[in-house]
């Protein structure tokens, strides 16, 4: 039988692409989207099950739980958003919302597949999604910041509640290339100068962390976990 992974976020850019790389590595998916239309496209695609929802939906996890039979390899919350805007621009609910969309619900996607992660034979791997602007410092992220850098805390802690049976790390991209990003891409000018900001020269491409997710969850990480791992061309790091 096939290990089952969940994606949520399995319509987006790189929920979709890396839906896409562990098909091919031979894995069983469940992806969750709120877009039906797209949902059922790359699940058709992908022979994939899927459930239609969303993430500030407190219902829709048990949901999920209850629609994926059997064990559950790995876990992957690829579910975010970009908020941008100084701080006086922002209300209570806007903190709110960006909260639920990028911590809260990966911490409940975590809670509902806790008993079908631990029915899997051997470890077992969540894969979350912070930002390089939470190492970084960048003006105008408070509201997103503040939300990934939840999602940091969660990963680390929740990497030594459910060790050693389940890992749990994170990814922290720089701008990629995703339709969740082409609001920010639209200017060509903009696009050089966000590009040449990076060391590497470029800006990062769905496929890009897509590996990073994959090898997270395979059999080759499994003395990782608790990591907050930058695939951001080098600029969390180092001067362009």
């Amino acid at each position: 039988m096939k290990e089952r992974i969940i994606i949520y976020g399995g319509s987006g850019g790189v929920g979709a692409s890396t839906a896409r790389l562990l098909s091919r590595q031979g894995y069983s998916l469940h992806l969750v989207a709120r877009s039906e239309e797209r949902l059922a496209a790359i699940s058709n695609d992908l022979g994939a099950s899927y459930t239609v929802g969303d993430v500030t939906d407190p219902t829709l996890f048990d949901r999920v739980a209850t629609q994926v039979e059997g064990a559950v390899k790995g876990l992957v919350y690829a579910v975010g958003n970009i908020n941008l805007g100084g701080i006086t621009r922002f209300k209570q609910d806007a903190f709110i919302e960006d909260f639920k969309i990028n911590a809260l619900g990966g911490a409940l996607a975590v809670q509902s597949a806790i008993p079908a992660m631990r029915a899997c034979e051997g470890t077992t791997s969540v894969v979350f999604f912070s930002s390089v602007a939470v190492q970084q410092g960048f003006k105008f992220h408070a509201s997103i910041g503040m939300a990934k850098g939840a999602v940091e805390g969660l990963t680390r802690s929740l990497a030594a509640e459910l060790a050693p049976s389940i890992r749990v790390n994170a990814i922290a991209p720089s701008l990629t290339r995703t339709p969740l990003a082409s609001k920010i891409m639209s200017n060509v000018n903009s696009v050089k100068a966000f590009a040449d900001s990076h060391p590497l020269k470029r800006l990062g491409e769905a496929d890009d962390i897509s590996a990073m997710a994959a090898f997270l969850l395979s059999e080759q990480s499994t003395w990782i976990t608790g990591q907050i791992i930058g695939i951001d061309g080098g600029r969390s790091a180092i001067s362009a």
